[in-house]
């Protein structure tokens, strides 16, 4: 592995890390570590510190000495401005060893991690930084009926919401800490980003970036360890304003009553099954390739995957048929294999996982058009799976699996699969797949989801709002609509 890995990639993780409160690197008080683990051999990368609540207290004093006693809250929007670009500028530089960190660390491929992930989040964070001076609100006249004879002049104000507790998922460690850490900066809030603990390393180098690009102490400080221990702390600390949590909506469910128990603000991007339909008048071949792109990118790890295929009945056998083809022609191999399609899960207990998925939809009577199961060697690796014969009871229809898993069934008219793809309790992502403008016009307000897209899928952009319906979450993601989420609305009453 080494050998493939640049010097300063093979540099960081030569040593076992250390988590960053206000501007030290320090341990965790109890000395407990964690193991980053390569899922493409299963090999120790380096260790990192397993935070317990102590920890998390003082990162949390950290973040609110420099939200309430720092120049952070109190710098210009224009010099804010100016430090997000310069941490973008810094990550770009960095960006095939951040790259490199998070394909060993997460098993996704380089290639993708570097012109996806990472010029996303650079892209991601220099569009946050021009809302810093933009974050304005609103004046107003008021009518008061019960002083008739008096005048009044009001206004709003937005202001930042304090101290944010960013818990992060392992799908897309760096970009999902950069969508936490964009806005809630830009608005002058202080973070403890607390990454996911099977991917923590690009988080951490992140936090070296921070300071390189001089951001004062305890601005950003970053947390490692497990989710049920510092992630719990962190959700329930009397201390935390607000918590942005992004990850599945069973953890988003706990986080969010935790967080209740304070009244501190929350947002919550959470899970998905995502109807993919593709209606009569498709192109088999496009389709099958859309339908693959949207399942098997990030090898089906994204909470917006397109893990439910529904096809016209008139073009199910095509599309189904070239889907499989896809599936069954995809290489295997390390995100380091410039060759390899395909790469690991995440861990051995998310391999474990989707497999055990596979294997209740066939003893529930589905059959696998392509994959089935776990590949063969070291590594946590899933064949790219297409299950057919599927009805809407089964949990691989219901449940999200979060793997390279998709249920495809048919369907014969509109109406139809408008119910089907809504026959859910999650509502984050969909996609519509025709040239026939009229039958897209008319299913778009059918669905009941945060994003649909039209003839793509998992296409998203910084200006546009991202997430959910129903249990999909709570609050939304980019564009302007995220600063609702870092900031509190103060209304002003003047007498003239």
């Amino acid at each position: 592995m080494n050998d493939r890995l640049s010097a300063p990639a093979r540099a960081f993780l030569a040593q076992n890390r250390r988590m960053l409160i206000g501007a030290d690197w320090v341990d965790a008080q109890s000395g407990a570590t964690l193991d980053a683990v390569n899922p493409a051999d299963g090999q120790i990368l380096t260790r990192f510190p397993a935070a317990q609540a102590e920890d998390v207290d003082r990162a949390v004093a950290a973040a609110r000495a420099a939200f309430d006693g720092g120049d952070w809250p109190a710098m210009r929007p224009v010099e804010r401005e100016r430090m997000l670009h310069r941490l973008a500028n810094l990550i770009e530089e960095n960006a095939d060893e951040l790259a490199e960190l998070e394909s060993v660390d997460n098993g996704k491929s380089v290639l993708m991690a570097r012109h996806g992930d990472m010029a996303m989040a650079v892209d991601f964070l220099r569009y946050m930084a021009g809302w810093a001076t933009k974050i304005e609100g609103t004046t107003i006249t008021p009518s008061v009926p019960y002083i008739p004879d008096m005048r009044f002049t009001a206004y709003t104000l937005r202001e930042p919401v304090g101290v944010v507790g960013a818990i992060i998922p392992w799908n897309f460690p760096l970009l999902m800490a950069v969508w936490k850490i964009g806005p809630a900066l830009a608005s002058g809030c202080t973070v403890v980003l607390k990454p996911a603990e099977e991917t923590s390393l690009t988080a951490l180098r992140l936090g070296e970036l921070v300071l390189e690009a001089g951001y004062p102490a305890g601005v950003v400080n970053v947390v490692t360890g497990l989710g049920h221990v510092a992630g719990a702390a962190l959700s329930a600390h009397p201390g935390i304003d607000k918590v942005a949590f992004t990850g599945s909506t069973e953890v988003g469910k706990l986080v969010g009553k935790a967080a209740m128990e304070n009244m501190t603000r929350v947002s919550l991007e959470l899970g998905g099954k995502s109807p993919v339909i593709m209606l009569d008048d498709v192109d088999p071949a496009m389709a099958a390739q859309g339908a693959a792109m949207a399942i098997f990118f990030n090898h089906g790890q994204v909470c917006t995957a397109g893990s439910r295929l529904y096809v016209h009945k008139s073009r199910f056998d095509e599309v189904v048929g070239g889907l499989s083809a896809i599936a069954d022609g995809m290489k295997l191999g390390s995100g380091l294999d410039p060759e390899a399609q395909m790469g690991p899960l995440v861990s051995a207990k998310q391999r474990d996982r989707v497999c055990g998925y596979i294997a209740q939809g066939i003893e529930a009577g589905a059959r696998a058009a392509a994959g089935g199961g776990a590949a063969d060697g070291a590594g946590f690796f899933v064949k790219p799976t297409v299950l057919v014969n599927t009805n809407p009871t089964m949990s691989v229809v219901r449940e999200e699996i979060f793997g390279p898993v998709v249920v495809a069934m048919p369907f014969d008219d509109i109406d139809e699969v408008a119910r089907l793809a809504n026959d859910t309790i999650f509502g984050l992502g969909a996609s519509i797949w025709s040239n026939n403008l009229r039958k897209v016009h008319r299913l778009v307000p059918k669905i009941k989801a945060g994003t649909v897209w039209i003839n793509c899928h998992n296409v998203l952009d910084p200006a546009l709002p991202f997430g959910g319906y129903k249990q999909s979450g709570l609050g939304r993601e980019m564009g302007k609509a995220v600063f609702d989420m870092y900031t509190e609305s103060k209304s002003v009453m003047m007498a003239l």
